[in-house]
């Protein structure tokens, strides 16, 4: 009941949400209940391709919330999701035990190597899942919080927030290439073992993290949906479309952006810790400015301040930039940017708003 209420009126939502759901259900059956050589079934390096892109597809919804509804064009949120997936990361490391290269119970292998003697401070705690779980949502938070504190009460706004958030970006993926950061250095975080004491390579696990990802953007896009469909939604529309208007008649401005902005990194970093699992590795290439700015190429593709356009765009993209890399990997940026142009001046509302045009005219 409080699903159907929250998607009343956004079909695009509802089919979204049915189609994830149909997935939770079949993809599961497929990979695990029919055998290797049947023609139905879905491999586990797909499901594991598909698992990632539903994460990249979270990370949109975020970099929609904020750019869509709010106006605030980031380019900085890779940095959210990056420090979400270390977090998660951390957590698998400590995982491995004595089970490294060096056999050191207490340190991860790059510590050993480095010469490190004990554990650095900001490495207690994430032994244990919850303290992990809830660095995965504090860390990137309390970032963005501090961050957007400062820029949004000194009125950063436009083409100057858009510069920090990218400055941001690279700052950390400077500092997190430093091997005295106790973060890895350029080879980051890798060969994890387990979670929750599951072999991430097997099939099973394999399947769920599939399914948490599934239920993650389903659970993320829903409160995405609850929050502006109602009255802070329309609020922040106003602060969009004219910011001196929703100031002058009251609205405290900063503390709409601040909040949301918060969120969003949080979404952002949930979906980070989803991603490394599956993919098996972190290192700062994900702080990349370049990573920030192709998630916003994905929702201007998909259709802004839709929500589930931004889940379109970034599936319909991640699909292209698998299968170009693969096969014609030196058009794939040059492909990834005339898309982009042709968007912004064909489609300024999209591929859903494309549809959603047709579908008035008919």
């Amino acid at each position: 009941m409080f699903i159907m209420k929250a998607l009343k009126g956004d079909r695009g939502g509802q089919i979204l949400l049915g189609v994830l759901l149909v997935l939770v259900i079949i993809v599961p059956a497929l990979n695990l209940m029919l055998p290797s050589g049947h023609a139905l079934h879905i491999p586990t390096y797909t499901v594991t391709l598909m698992g990632k892109y539903l994460t990249l597809a979270l990370l949109a919804v975020a970099v929609d919330l904020v750019w869509g509804y709010l106006g605030i064009l980031t380019l900085g949120h890779a940095a959210f999701f990056a420090l979400g997936g270390y977090a998660m990361g951390m957590y698998l490391m400590r995982q491995i035990g004595d089970r490294g290269v060096y056999g050191n119970p207490d340190l991860p292998d790059f510590m050993v190597f480095l010469n490190w003697d004990a554990l650095p401070w900001f490495w207690h705690g994430f032994d244990q899942f919850w303290f992990a779980a809830l660095m995965i949502l504090l860390v990137p938070g309390l970032l963005a919080f501090v961050f957007g504190a400062l820029a949004f009460r000194s009125r950063v706004s436009g083409v100057y927030l858009s510069i920090i958030t990218q400055a941001l970006t690279y700052a950390l993926m400077l500092a997190f290439f430093r091997n005295e950061m106790g973060f890895g250095g350029n080879n980051g975080l890798t060969d994890f073992k387990e979670l929750l004491g599951f072999d991430l390579q097997s099939d099973h696990t394999r399947i769920g993290l599939f399914v948490a990802s599934a239920v993650a953007l389903m659970l993320g896009y829903l409160l995405c949906r609850v929050l502006m469909a109602g009255r802070l939604g329309r609020v922040c529309v106003a602060v969009r479309d004219a910011e001196s208007r929703a100031r002058f008649i009251g609205y405290r401005v900063e503390n709409v952006k601040l909040g949301v902005f918060t969120l969003s990194a949080m979404l952002a970093g949930v979906a980070g810790a989803l991603y490394v699992p599956q993919v098996g590795i972190i290192n700062p290439g994900e702080f990349s400015p370049l990573n920030s700015i192709e998630v916003v190429v994905w929702v201007a593709v998909g259709g802004r301040a839709t929500l589930y356009g931004a889940v379109v765009g970034a599936l319909v993209i991640n699909y292209a930039k698998t299968y170009f890399t693969a096969e014609l990997p030196e058009i794939w940026l040059f492909a990834l940017g005339g898309l982009f142009v042709l968007v912004t001046l064909l489609l300024p509302r999209g591929i859903t708003g494309l549809l959603r045009r047709k579908e008035a005219s008919a």
